[in-house]
């Protein structure tokens, strides 16, 4: 049986691919603590996280999708492991387009109080692995 929690976290990620950001975030308390932690940055109110975070991971890549969600419950929190793959056909950070496709696999949490609002979150991914297969750096050789 699908938790309330589970339900909200997959109803956040279809708003994402319909880039509908407020209705991601439409459950999310005011204060929040969300990092993603490959870059270091923490966002503390949903409409940072959506004009920062979310923006940022659209001007990238305008056709950026999460892919093959695979969500756990764990009570107040819930992790899924997924795939975002698109385009780099924006900038990325300091990085001009390339215009080259990615699939970058992530582990993500979302935290929940007790009436089941979003207060946080934490993602992990491979910044290395993104910069390597838009060709912004160098394929590792083989050791």
């Amino acid at each position: 049986m699908e938790s309330l929690n589970v339900a909200t976290y997959q109803a956040g990620h279809e708003a994402f691919n319909q880039r509908d950001f407020g209705a991601m975030t439409k459950l999310y308390v005011d204060s929040i603590t969300w990092t993603d932690h490959s870059q270091g940055r923490t966002f503390r109110t949903p409409q940072e996280f959506r004009d920062d975070f979310l923006a940022g991971w659209v001007a990238a890549s305008t056709d950026i999708r999460i892919s093959e969600p695979r969500y756990f419950d764990a009570g107040q929190a819930v992790v899924c492991t997924f795939a975002v793959v698109g385009t780099h056909d924006g900038p990325l950070g300091t990085f001009p387009a390339t215009g080259k496709r990615f699939a970058l696999p992530l582990c993500e949490l979302w935290h929940f109080d007790p009436s089941g609002r979003v207060v946080g979150g934490d993602l992990y991914y491979d910044q290395v692995s993104l910069l390597t297969q838009v060709g912004l750096l160098p394929q590792p050789s083989s050791a």
